[in-house]
Protein backbone atom coordinates (compact mmCIF):
# COMPACT_ATOMS: atom_id res chain seq x y z
CA UNK A 1 0.00 0.00 0.00
CA UNK A 2 1.31 3.22 -1.07
CA UNK A 3 1.24 6.34 0.86
CA UNK A 4 0.70 9.94 -0.94
CA UNK A 5 -0.44 12.93 0.92
CA UNK A 6 -2.19 15.65 0.06
CA UNK A 7 -3.85 14.84 -3.65
CA UNK A 8 -5.34 16.64 -5.96
CA UNK A 9 -9.20 16.64 -5.83
CA UNK A 10 -12.07 17.53 -7.98
CA UNK A 11 -13.79 20.44 -6.72
CA UNK A 12 -16.87 21.79 -7.34
CA UNK A 13 -17.45 24.56 -9.92
CA UNK A 14 -18.28 27.70 -7.67
CA UNK A 15 -15.47 26.67 -5.12
CA UNK A 16 -13.09 26.58 -8.50
CA UNK A 17 -14.09 29.89 -9.53
CA UNK A 18 -13.38 30.99 -5.88
CA UNK A 19 -10.19 30.04 -5.72
CA UNK A 20 -9.30 31.37 -9.03
CA UNK A 21 -10.89 34.61 -7.86
CA UNK A 22 -7.83 34.50 -5.47
CA UNK A 23 -5.14 33.54 -8.09
CA UNK A 24 -4.80 29.77 -7.57
CA UNK A 25 -3.71 27.95 -10.75
CA UNK A 26 -6.47 25.86 -12.51
CA UNK A 27 -5.28 22.46 -14.39
CA UNK A 28 -6.61 20.60 -17.37
CA UNK A 29 -9.11 18.91 -15.74
CA UNK A 30 -10.61 21.70 -14.05
CA UNK A 31 -9.18 20.96 -10.57
CA UNK A 32 -7.77 23.73 -8.84
CA UNK A 33 -3.57 23.19 -7.61
CA UNK A 34 -1.49 24.61 -4.84
CA UNK A 35 1.71 25.44 -4.30
CA UNK A 36 3.55 22.24 -3.45
CA UNK A 37 5.75 24.10 -1.31
CA UNK A 38 2.80 25.09 0.86
CA UNK A 39 1.69 21.03 1.46
CA UNK A 40 4.75 19.28 3.10
CA UNK A 41 4.10 15.72 2.85
CA UNK A 42 4.11 13.94 6.09
CA UNK A 43 6.45 10.33 6.58
CA UNK A 44 5.29 7.38 6.42
CA UNK A 45 5.18 6.94 9.89
CA UNK A 46 3.50 9.61 10.63
CA UNK A 47 0.80 8.27 8.46
CA UNK A 48 0.46 4.72 9.82
CA UNK A 49 0.54 6.74 13.80
CA UNK A 50 -2.53 8.75 12.41
CA UNK A 51 -4.09 5.56 11.24
CA UNK A 52 -3.23 3.22 14.20
CA UNK A 53 -4.47 6.67 16.78
CA UNK A 54 -7.84 6.70 14.58
CA UNK A 55 -8.55 3.43 14.70
CA UNK A 56 -7.96 2.98 18.46
CA UNK A 57 -10.31 6.28 18.98
CA UNK A 58 -13.07 4.55 17.27
CA UNK A 59 -12.39 1.45 19.14
CA UNK A 60 -12.78 3.17 22.09
CA UNK A 61 -15.53 5.55 21.40
CA UNK A 62 -17.69 4.55 18.39
CA UNK A 63 -17.31 1.16 19.10
CA UNK A 64 -18.69 1.44 22.76
CA UNK A 65 -21.94 3.29 21.29
CA UNK A 66 -22.36 0.24 19.76
CA UNK A 67 -22.83 -1.60 22.73
CA UNK A 68 -25.79 0.82 23.87
CA UNK A 69 -28.05 -2.54 23.02
CA UNK A 70 -26.72 -4.01 26.20
CA UNK A 71 -27.73 -0.98 28.08
CA UNK A 72 -31.28 -1.16 26.50
CA UNK A 73 -31.26 -4.52 28.00
CA UNK A 74 -30.16 -3.77 31.11
CA UNK A 75 -32.13 -0.86 32.10
CA UNK A 76 -35.64 -2.03 30.54
CA UNK A 77 -35.01 -5.30 32.68
CA UNK A 78 -34.35 -2.86 35.74
CA UNK A 79 -37.40 -0.99 35.09
CA UNK A 80 -35.57 2.42 34.58
CA UNK A 81 -38.06 3.25 32.08
CA UNK A 82 -39.96 2.29 29.15
CA UNK A 83 -37.86 0.55 26.13
CA UNK A 84 -38.82 4.20 23.96
CA UNK A 85 -37.55 6.55 26.70
CA UNK A 86 -33.88 4.58 27.50
CA UNK A 87 -33.83 4.84 23.41
CA UNK A 88 -33.40 8.40 23.98
CA UNK A 89 -30.34 7.99 25.76
CA UNK A 90 -28.80 6.05 22.69
CA UNK A 91 -30.02 8.76 20.50
CA UNK A 92 -28.96 11.25 22.56
CA UNK A 93 -25.26 9.59 22.21
CA UNK A 94 -25.56 9.79 18.38
CA UNK A 95 -27.74 13.02 18.08
CA UNK A 96 -23.89 14.83 20.02
CA UNK A 97 -21.79 12.22 18.25
CA UNK A 98 -22.95 13.54 14.84
CA UNK A 99 -24.11 17.54 15.96
CA UNK A 100 -20.58 18.31 17.17
CA UNK A 101 -18.79 17.08 13.70
CA UNK A 102 -19.91 20.49 12.74
CA UNK A 103 -17.70 22.50 15.46
CA UNK A 104 -14.81 19.37 15.14
CA UNK A 105 -14.53 19.35 11.79
CA UNK A 106 -14.14 23.59 11.51
CA UNK A 107 -11.32 23.43 14.16
CA UNK A 108 -9.51 20.22 11.89
CA UNK A 109 -9.74 22.49 9.42
CA UNK A 110 -7.96 24.90 11.66
CA UNK A 111 -5.29 23.00 12.48
CA UNK A 112 -6.64 22.34 16.40
CA UNK A 113 -6.70 18.59 15.57
CA UNK A 114 -4.62 17.72 18.79
CA UNK A 115 -6.40 19.94 21.26
CA UNK A 116 -9.75 18.14 20.27
CA UNK A 117 -8.13 14.54 20.64
CA UNK A 118 -7.17 15.78 23.88
CA UNK A 119 -10.48 17.53 25.30
CA UNK A 120 -12.85 14.60 23.60
CA UNK A 121 -11.10 11.87 25.44
CA UNK A 122 -11.03 13.56 28.78
CA UNK A 123 -14.71 14.49 28.58
CA UNK A 124 -15.16 10.63 27.08
CA UNK A 125 -13.75 9.14 29.91
CA UNK A 126 -15.14 11.41 33.20
CA UNK A 127 -18.57 10.58 31.57
CA UNK A 128 -17.91 6.61 31.36
CA UNK A 129 -17.02 7.11 35.19
CA UNK A 130 -19.70 8.94 36.17
CA UNK A 131 -22.09 6.25 34.24
CA UNK A 132 -20.74 3.83 37.09
CA UNK A 133 -22.13 6.07 39.62
CA UNK A 134 -24.84 6.41 38.50
CA UNK A 135 -28.05 4.64 39.67
CA UNK A 136 -29.07 2.17 37.10
CA UNK A 137 -32.98 3.09 38.19
CA UNK A 138 -32.28 6.55 37.74
CA UNK A 139 -33.41 7.85 34.86
CA UNK A 140 -31.99 11.19 34.95
CA UNK A 141 -28.39 10.03 35.92
CA UNK A 142 -28.10 7.82 33.53
CA UNK A 143 -29.17 9.89 30.90
CA UNK A 144 -26.78 12.81 31.54
CA UNK A 145 -23.99 10.73 31.81
CA UNK A 146 -24.58 8.23 29.25
CA UNK A 147 -26.35 9.78 27.16
CA UNK A 148 -25.32 13.78 26.84
CA UNK A 149 -21.65 13.40 28.44
CA UNK A 150 -20.47 10.03 26.35
CA UNK A 151 -21.93 11.64 23.08
CA UNK A 152 -20.32 15.07 23.58
CA UNK A 153 -16.74 13.40 23.91
CA UNK A 154 -17.21 10.52 21.26
CA UNK A 155 -18.78 13.69 18.93
CA UNK A 156 -15.81 15.83 19.35
CA UNK A 157 -13.44 13.13 18.54
CA UNK A 158 -14.95 11.24 15.29
CA UNK A 159 -15.20 13.90 12.73
CA UNK A 160 -11.28 14.72 12.97
CA UNK A 161 -9.99 11.08 13.75
CA UNK A 162 -11.51 10.06 10.06
CA UNK A 163 -11.18 13.29 7.99
CA UNK A 164 -7.89 13.95 8.69
CA UNK A 165 -6.95 10.28 7.36
CA UNK A 166 -7.56 12.58 4.07
CA UNK A 167 -4.57 14.41 4.47
CA UNK A 168 -2.06 11.62 4.85
CA UNK A 169 -3.49 9.01 2.23
CA UNK A 170 -3.99 9.81 -1.81
CA UNK A 171 -4.67 6.63 -3.38
CA UNK A 172 -6.04 4.41 -0.88
CA UNK A 173 -8.21 7.28 0.88
CA UNK A 174 -11.42 5.61 1.36
CA UNK A 175 -9.83 2.14 2.55
CA UNK A 176 -7.84 4.23 5.02
CA UNK A 177 -11.28 5.92 6.55
CA UNK A 178 -12.91 2.21 5.88
CA UNK A 179 -9.99 1.00 8.21
CA UNK A 180 -10.24 3.52 11.13
CA UNK A 181 -13.54 2.75 11.10
CA UNK A 182 -13.54 -1.09 11.82
CA UNK A 183 -12.61 0.33 14.93
CA UNK A 184 -15.82 0.68 15.43
CA UNK A 185 -17.04 -2.35 14.68
CA UNK A 186 -14.37 -4.53 16.74
CA UNK A 187 -14.83 -1.98 19.48
CA UNK A 188 -18.45 -3.24 19.02
CA UNK A 189 -17.55 -7.17 19.38
CA UNK A 190 -15.08 -6.56 22.35
CA UNK A 191 -17.60 -4.15 24.71
CA UNK A 192 -20.97 -6.10 24.61
CA UNK A 193 -19.31 -8.69 24.98
CA UNK A 194 -17.62 -7.95 28.04
CA UNK A 195 -20.41 -6.05 29.53
CA UNK A 196 -22.58 -8.74 28.75
CA UNK A 197 -20.42 -11.63 30.86
CA UNK A 198 -19.31 -9.17 33.50
CA UNK A 199 -23.36 -7.81 34.60
CA UNK A 200 -25.21 -11.57 33.84
CA UNK A 201 -22.21 -14.08 33.99
CA UNK A 202 -19.57 -13.03 36.62
CA UNK A 203 -22.71 -11.12 38.08
CA UNK A 204 -20.31 -8.46 39.56
CA UNK A 205 -22.64 -5.62 39.40
CA UNK A 206 -23.66 -2.46 37.14
CA UNK A 207 -21.08 -0.33 38.64
CA UNK A 208 -18.33 -2.47 39.00
CA UNK A 209 -19.27 -3.55 35.45
CA UNK A 210 -18.97 -0.29 33.88
CA UNK A 211 -15.90 0.47 35.85
CA UNK A 212 -13.97 -2.04 34.06
CA UNK A 213 -14.99 -1.03 30.97
CA UNK A 214 -13.83 2.03 31.97
CA UNK A 215 -10.27 1.66 32.72
CA UNK A 216 -9.80 -0.15 29.58
CA UNK A 217 -11.45 2.91 27.80
CA UNK A 218 -8.36 5.13 29.69
CA UNK A 219 -5.45 3.33 29.21
CA UNK A 220 -6.08 3.01 25.33
CA UNK A 221 -7.20 6.73 24.89
CA UNK A 222 -4.28 7.53 26.85
CA UNK A 223 -1.63 5.10 24.52
CA UNK A 224 -3.79 6.91 21.44
CA UNK A 225 -2.84 10.59 22.54
CA UNK A 226 0.63 9.60 22.74
CA UNK A 227 0.76 7.95 19.38
CA UNK A 228 -0.72 11.04 18.00
CA UNK A 229 1.16 13.69 19.78
CA UNK A 230 4.37 11.60 18.03
CA UNK A 231 2.97 11.89 14.98
CA UNK A 232 1.54 15.74 15.00
CA UNK A 233 4.85 16.66 16.12
CA UNK A 234 6.40 15.94 13.02
CA UNK A 235 7.50 19.21 10.97
CA UNK A 236 5.52 17.74 8.15
CA UNK A 237 2.82 17.90 10.08
CA UNK A 238 2.52 21.33 11.74
CA UNK A 239 -0.45 21.96 8.86
CA UNK A 240 -3.23 19.84 10.01
CA UNK A 241 -5.47 21.26 6.96
CA UNK A 242 -2.41 21.08 4.30
CA UNK A 243 -4.59 22.46 1.66
CA UNK A 244 -4.83 26.11 2.50
CA UNK A 245 -8.56 27.73 2.21
CA UNK A 246 -8.64 30.15 -0.10
CA UNK A 247 -9.95 33.89 1.01
CA UNK A 248 -13.72 33.95 0.46
CA UNK A 249 -13.44 30.17 -0.96
CA UNK A 250 -15.94 29.05 2.51
CA UNK A 251 -19.36 30.00 1.47
CA UNK A 252 -22.39 28.49 3.25
CA UNK A 253 -24.57 29.09 0.28
CA UNK A 254 -21.74 27.24 -1.94
CA UNK A 255 -22.47 24.02 0.08
CA UNK A 256 -26.59 24.18 0.63
CA UNK A 257 -26.44 24.84 -3.44
CA UNK A 258 -23.62 21.73 -4.38
CA UNK A 259 -26.47 19.40 -5.69
CA UNK A 260 -24.61 16.65 -5.50
CA UNK A 261 -23.12 16.89 -1.99
CA UNK A 262 -26.92 17.78 -0.89
CA UNK A 263 -28.94 15.26 -2.00
CA UNK A 264 -26.21 12.36 -0.47
CA UNK A 265 -26.79 14.58 2.46
CA UNK A 266 -30.52 14.16 2.51
CA UNK A 267 -30.33 10.25 1.52
CA UNK A 268 -28.02 9.68 4.02
CA UNK A 269 -29.96 11.50 6.61
CA UNK A 270 -32.99 9.32 5.70
CA UNK A 271 -30.64 5.77 5.65
CA UNK A 272 -29.64 6.59 8.97
CA UNK A 273 -32.73 7.14 10.25
CA UNK A 274 -33.45 3.67 10.60
CA UNK A 275 -30.20 2.33 10.33
CA UNK A 276 -29.51 1.91 13.65
CA UNK A 277 -32.83 -0.36 14.68
CA UNK A 278 -31.19 -3.56 14.71
CA UNK A 279 -28.50 -1.92 16.82
CA UNK A 280 -30.78 -1.07 19.63
CA UNK A 281 -33.27 -3.80 19.29
CA UNK A 282 -32.13 -6.69 18.23
CA UNK A 283 -30.90 -8.34 21.77
CA UNK A 284 -34.35 -7.02 23.16
CA UNK A 285 -35.53 -8.28 20.01
CA UNK A 286 -34.42 -11.80 20.48
CA UNK A 287 -35.28 -12.46 24.25
CA UNK A 288 -38.43 -11.35 23.87
CA UNK A 289 -39.13 -13.96 21.09
CA UNK A 290 -37.71 -16.83 23.04
CA UNK A 291 -34.40 -16.98 21.71
CA UNK A 292 -31.64 -19.09 23.98
CA UNK A 293 -30.71 -15.67 26.22
CA UNK A 294 -27.12 -16.62 25.55
CA UNK A 295 -27.24 -16.34 22.15
CA UNK A 296 -29.12 -13.19 22.36
CA UNK A 297 -26.13 -12.01 24.28
CA UNK A 298 -24.05 -12.07 21.38
CA UNK A 299 -26.02 -10.44 18.52
CA UNK A 300 -24.78 -6.83 19.01
CA UNK A 301 -21.31 -9.06 18.93
CA UNK A 302 -22.08 -10.70 15.80
CA UNK A 303 -23.32 -8.06 13.98
CA UNK A 304 -20.73 -5.32 15.01
CA UNK A 305 -17.96 -8.52 13.58
CA UNK A 306 -19.66 -8.09 10.24
CA UNK A 307 -19.17 -4.93 10.35
CA UNK A 308 -15.21 -5.35 10.34
CA UNK A 309 -15.72 -6.61 7.00
CA UNK A 310 -18.50 -4.31 5.91
CA UNK A 311 -16.09 -1.68 6.98
CA UNK A 312 -13.14 -2.27 4.50
CA UNK A 313 -13.98 -4.56 1.44
CA UNK A 314 -16.69 -1.95 0.26
CA UNK A 315 -14.28 0.61 0.85
CA UNK A 316 -11.57 -0.96 -0.90
CA UNK A 317 -13.76 -1.26 -3.84
CA UNK A 318 -15.34 2.14 -3.46
CA UNK A 319 -11.50 3.80 -4.06
CA UNK A 320 -11.67 1.73 -7.45
CA UNK A 321 -15.43 2.19 -8.41
CA UNK A 322 -16.00 5.32 -6.86
CA UNK A 323 -17.22 6.08 -3.15
CA UNK A 324 -20.56 7.55 -4.38
CA UNK A 325 -21.67 4.12 -6.47
CA UNK A 326 -20.37 1.58 -3.24
CA UNK A 327 -22.57 3.68 -0.20
CA UNK A 328 -25.56 3.45 -2.99
CA UNK A 329 -25.45 -0.13 -2.59
CA UNK A 330 -24.84 -0.92 0.34
CA UNK A 331 -27.65 1.85 1.49
CA UNK A 332 -30.28 -0.06 -0.67
CA UNK A 333 -28.95 -3.49 0.92
CA UNK A 334 -29.47 -2.05 4.14
CA UNK A 335 -32.85 -1.19 3.74
CA UNK A 336 -34.15 -4.71 2.13
CA UNK A 337 -32.25 -6.48 4.87
CA UNK A 338 -34.65 -4.07 7.45
CA UNK A 339 -37.35 -6.00 5.91
CA UNK A 340 -36.30 -9.84 5.81
CA UNK A 341 -36.77 -9.27 9.99
CA UNK A 342 -40.51 -10.34 9.14
CA UNK A 343 -38.93 -13.58 8.44
CA UNK A 344 -36.49 -14.01 11.06
CA UNK A 345 -37.98 -17.30 13.40
CA UNK A 346 -35.08 -19.13 14.86
CA UNK A 347 -31.18 -18.77 16.36
CA UNK A 348 -30.27 -19.85 12.73
CA UNK A 349 -32.20 -17.20 11.08
CA UNK A 350 -31.07 -14.36 13.44
CA UNK A 351 -27.56 -15.13 12.79
CA UNK A 352 -27.42 -15.16 8.83
CA UNK A 353 -29.01 -11.66 9.62
CA UNK A 354 -26.63 -10.19 11.78
CA UNK A 355 -23.52 -11.44 9.17
CA UNK A 356 -25.23 -9.72 6.39
CA UNK A 357 -27.08 -6.57 8.26
CA UNK A 358 -23.63 -5.99 9.94
CA UNK A 359 -22.26 -6.14 7.08
CA UNK A 360 -24.18 -4.08 4.93
CA UNK A 361 -24.89 -1.06 7.95
CA UNK A 362 -21.15 -1.24 8.36
CA UNK A 363 -20.72 -0.28 4.81
CA UNK A 364 -23.00 2.40 4.75
CA UNK A 365 -21.17 3.77 7.77
CA UNK A 366 -17.81 3.31 6.71
CA UNK A 367 -18.58 4.85 2.88
CA UNK A 368 -20.21 8.37 4.55
CA UNK A 369 -17.34 10.16 5.11
CA UNK A 370 -15.06 9.16 2.21
CA UNK A 371 -18.12 10.10 -0.37
CA UNK A 372 -18.73 13.39 1.14
CA UNK A 373 -14.68 14.02 1.62
CA UNK A 374 -14.85 12.94 -2.91
CA UNK A 375 -17.44 15.51 -3.20
CA UNK A 376 -15.82 18.24 -0.93
CA UNK A 377 -12.38 20.62 -1.70
CA UNK A 378 -9.82 19.96 0.29
CA UNK A 379 -9.53 22.97 2.32
CA UNK A 380 -13.28 21.55 3.44
CA UNK A 381 -13.28 18.65 4.15
CA UNK A 382 -13.61 18.84 7.68
CA UNK A 383 -16.18 21.87 7.76
CA UNK A 384 -18.17 19.32 4.77
CA UNK A 385 -18.59 16.38 6.81
CA UNK A 386 -19.02 18.03 9.63
CA UNK A 387 -22.09 19.96 8.64
CA UNK A 388 -23.30 16.61 6.79
CA UNK A 389 -23.11 14.75 10.28
CA UNK A 390 -24.82 17.79 12.16
CA UNK A 391 -27.44 17.25 9.94
CA UNK A 392 -27.92 13.40 10.36
CA UNK A 393 -27.65 14.20 13.85
CA UNK A 394 -31.38 15.11 14.25
CA UNK A 395 -32.45 11.44 12.62
CA UNK A 396 -29.78 10.29 15.16
CA UNK A 397 -31.99 12.21 17.90
CA UNK A 398 -35.31 10.43 16.94
CA UNK A 399 -34.46 7.81 14.96
CA UNK A 400 -34.56 4.53 17.58
CA UNK A 401 -37.16 6.48 20.49
CA UNK A 402 -40.16 6.43 17.01
CA UNK A 403 -38.56 2.77 16.81
CA UNK A 404 -39.38 2.18 20.61
CA UNK A 405 -42.80 4.19 20.22
CA UNK A 406 -44.05 2.54 17.70
CA UNK A 407 -43.03 -0.86 19.09
CA UNK A 408 -44.31 -0.22 22.65
CA UNK A 409 -47.72 1.25 21.71
CA UNK A 410 -49.69 -1.30 23.77
CA UNK A 411 -47.60 -5.06 23.76
CA UNK A 412 -45.18 -5.47 21.60
CA UNK A 413 -45.77 -4.87 17.67
CA UNK A 414 -42.24 -5.65 16.03
CA UNK A 415 -43.89 -4.49 12.07
CA UNK A 416 -44.29 -1.20 13.06
CA UNK A 417 -40.48 -0.24 13.57
CA UNK A 418 -39.66 -2.89 10.59
CA UNK A 419 -41.72 -0.65 8.15
CA UNK A 420 -40.63 2.69 9.11
CA UNK A 421 -37.08 1.83 9.48
CA UNK A 422 -37.05 -0.33 5.98
CA UNK A 423 -39.18 3.29 3.88
CA UNK A 424 -37.11 5.85 5.29
CA UNK A 425 -34.02 3.85 4.42
CA UNK A 426 -34.97 3.06 0.71
CA UNK A 427 -36.42 6.53 0.09
CA UNK A 428 -33.09 7.75 1.38
CA UNK A 429 -31.41 5.39 -1.36
CA UNK A 430 -33.55 6.93 -3.70
CA UNK A 431 -32.48 10.28 -3.30
CA UNK A 432 -28.61 8.71 -3.09
CA UNK A 433 -29.35 7.80 -6.67
CA UNK A 434 -30.41 11.07 -8.08
CA UNK A 435 -27.25 12.39 -6.26
CA UNK A 436 -24.68 9.53 -7.47
CA UNK A 437 -26.33 10.85 -11.34
CA UNK A 438 -25.25 14.88 -10.59
CA UNK A 439 -21.90 13.82 -9.08
CA UNK A 440 -21.49 11.92 -12.63
CA UNK A 441 -23.01 14.14 -14.60
CA UNK A 442 -20.83 16.94 -13.55
CA UNK A 443 -17.71 14.82 -13.92
CA UNK A 444 -18.36 12.96 -16.72
CA UNK A 445 -17.58 9.73 -15.81
CA UNK A 446 -19.92 7.23 -14.01
CA UNK A 447 -16.77 6.18 -11.39
CA UNK A 448 -17.93 8.42 -8.66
Amino acid sequence: MSIDAFPDEKVPVDVVAASLEDGLPENKSGETQTNAAETPTPSRKDAWLILIGGWLLLFTTFGYTNAFGVYEDVLTRAGTSSPSNISWMGSTQLFFFSAMALPAGRLLDKGYYRQTMVFGSVLFVFSLFMVSLAHPTSYYQMYLSLGIGMGLGCGIIYIPAVAIQAHYWKEHRALAMGIVNTGASVGGIVYPILLNQLLFKKEIGFGPSVRATGYLTLGILVIVNCLMLIALSGGAAKRYAPVPEPRGAFSMKAIVTDLPYISFVIGCFLVCWGLFFPYFYLQLWSTSHGLDATFGFYTLAILNAASVFGRTIPNLLADRFGPANALTTVCFGSGVLILAMFGLHNVAGVAVFCVLYGFFSGGVLALLSPTLASLSPPSQIGVRLGFAFFIGSFCNLTGTPIDGALLTAGPYRWYRPIIFSATVMLVGTAINVVGRMLAARRRGTPWV
